[in-house]
């Protein structure tokens, strides 16, 4: 069994070169547009050819993130977005709208396809059911148990990636609704204003708190297990967080993998 992919985030260009020279074997990252963190730097067509270049040079894969819900009127845009993506010579497309996996697999069918931890994928048969649509990876909910990750693994047919550190959503696997309805910014469309992260108070309460707001995950005492039940690829979140960040968290996981 080969040792598992260490995917770190790279919301910009200095988070770029953090994560490449920490240790990461991929990182993954978005356009400007058709990104579930457009509020991050991302990049343009021009800078990705430049970063795919400038990764690719030091074996590291770049994973693109096409992982927005998409309207009709926008399909132009996105195919335009394939292209570019494309064209860049990346390796893979992250997504979870139909939509956009269609487009892939019709505009650059050597690029891999990758379904997104937004899609809820949570068992067995969700894997396969993506397997049979043309994806290459399950990206798992975040929400499941060590149990229930192995039953996925023991029977995907096809690679199967987890989050091991990094913030949570409340919500299912980030389907939230609540940004949109308090904030008028779509969590689905890029723009979660994070909402859970805020204080607080009942009615009556003087004191506020913040019940909605996870602790981030941690599954650096597990990669052993992980690795074990076959998971092809650990991810670590944070394209909205500092290059620094990025570094210490992928250097750390790099040493950890290491020792087992």
């Amino acid at each position: 069994m080969s040792r598992p992919e260490i995917l770190a985030p790279a919301g910009n260009r200095e988070m770029l070169g953090a994560a490449v020279f920490s240790g990461a074997d991929a990182v993954y990252l978005g356009l400007t547009g058709f990104n579930a963190r457009r509020t991050a730097g991302n990049f343009t067509p021009d800078e990705l050819r430049e970063a795919v270049a400038f990764c690719h040079a030091r074996g590291v894969k770049v994973h693109v993130t096409l992982n927005t819900l998409v309207y009709d009127r926008e399909l132009s845009g996105l195919a335009d977005a394939v292209r570019a993506v494309a064209a860049a010579g990346a390796d893979a497309v992250i997504a979870d709208d139909l939509a956009t996996a269609q487009l892939v697999k019709s505009i650059a069918p050597t690029l891999h396809l990758h379904g997104s931890t937004q899609m809820s994928v949570h068992t067995p048969e969700g894997a396969k059911e993506l397997a049979a649509l043309g994806y290459d990876r399950v990206i798992l909910a975040r929400e499941l148990s060590l149990e229930e990750i192995r039953a996925v693994c023991e029977a995907s047919p096809i690679e199967v990636e987890v989050f091991v550190h990094g913030a949570l959503c409340m919500s299912v696997s980030g389907q939230c609704m609540m940004s949109a309805f308090l904030g008028g910014r779509s969590g689905n469309r890029g723009l979660c204003a994070q909402p859970c992260r805020l204080a607080y108070r009942w009615p009556g309460d003087r004191q506020t708190s913040h019940p909605l707001s996870l602790k981030d995950l941690s599954l650096a005492g597990h990669l052993g297990q992980l690795e074990e039940m076959g998971v092809a690829c650990l991810k670590i979140e944070g394209r909205m967080k500092r290059p620094e960040y990025v570094a210490v968290v992928t250097a750390i996981y790099a040493a950890a993998l290491r020792e087992h």
